[in-house]
């Protein structure tokens, strides 16, 4: 997977993105010129062979995240913000991820936690997770090939994250894994996955059932004083369960 080197965005918000600069970088508002990419300072203007202007800087996190390789489904950012939001995950948090998929989720909360150690059974998706892990540059993520429906070698951890067919036969061991006070989460597209799932975490004597919630996303245009909603958005995602360990 190929590094971003700088980020060019034009007045209308409209991205690109220039992974080699020894070359001209093409768009459909014309080229522009590699002497012009390498020379140019960050945030400076820069014009293509048509005369669009384009804004130059380097690339952050999040235009590095959008560029990640995706095979399995990845948990959209508008769900991320909930479980952060929900679980308080900060600069001291450890985090279980499981499964991994992409590993998007695992790679997100890095930029932010302490450590997240991510739980994945199929060596495709770990390959896929290590070179996404590579190409953010990401210090501390740990991928285990495991199955945490048995067994989870991981403790003291913080948030654990479900995003499995069946969470709720995960649950007995999460209660070992997490510290007291710690955050279960559950992933689920369905409405039968979140009642068995949440069905079964009241019944367990070692959580308390906070809440689950859905989040909508609905983007807006804005030109002028012409404001409405966009025809198309994201709908339904998945719900998101959330329990907290007691004893």
């Amino acid at each position: 997977m190929n590094q971003i080197k700088k980020v060019l965005i034009t007045k209308e918000g409209r991205k690109f993105y220039a992974g080699e600069l020894d070359k001209d970088i093409h768009t459909q508002y014309g080229f522009i010129k590699k002497e012009d990419l390498n020379k140019a300072k960050e945030g400076s203007l820069l014009k293509s062979n048509t005369n669009k202007e384009f804004f130059i800087f380097n690339p952050s996190f999040i235009d590095l995240y959008r560029k990640i390789k995706r095979d399995a489904q990845i948990i959209p950012l508008k769900d991320i913000g909930l479980i952060i939001a929900e679980t308080g995950i900060n600069k001291k948090s450890r985090v279980l991820d499981a499964g991994s998929g992409s590993g998007a989720l695992a790679c997100f909360l890095a930029s932010i936690a302490k450590e997240v150690i991510t739980y994945e059974i199929r060596d495709d998706f770990i390959v896929i997770v290590k070179s996404n892990i590579d190409f953010l540059g990401l210090k501390n993520v740990k991928i285990r090939k495991k199955d945490i429906y048995t067994e989870i070698d991981d403790k003291n951890i913080d948030v654990l994250i479900l995003d499995l067919p069946e969470p709720w036969k995960a649950i007995e061991s999460c209660a070992k894994a997490l510290k007291p006070g710690g955050f279960i989460v559950s992933y689920s597209p369905s409405v039968p996955q979140v009642a068995d799932f949440v069905n079964a975490l009241r019944k367990n004597e070692n959580f308390v059932y906070l809440k689950t919630a859905e989040m909508t996303e609905r983007e807006w245009e804005v030109e002028e004083r012409r404001v409405r909603p966009k025809s198309t958005g994201i709908g339904h995602s998945g719900f998101l369960s959330f329990g907290r360990k007691v004893t």
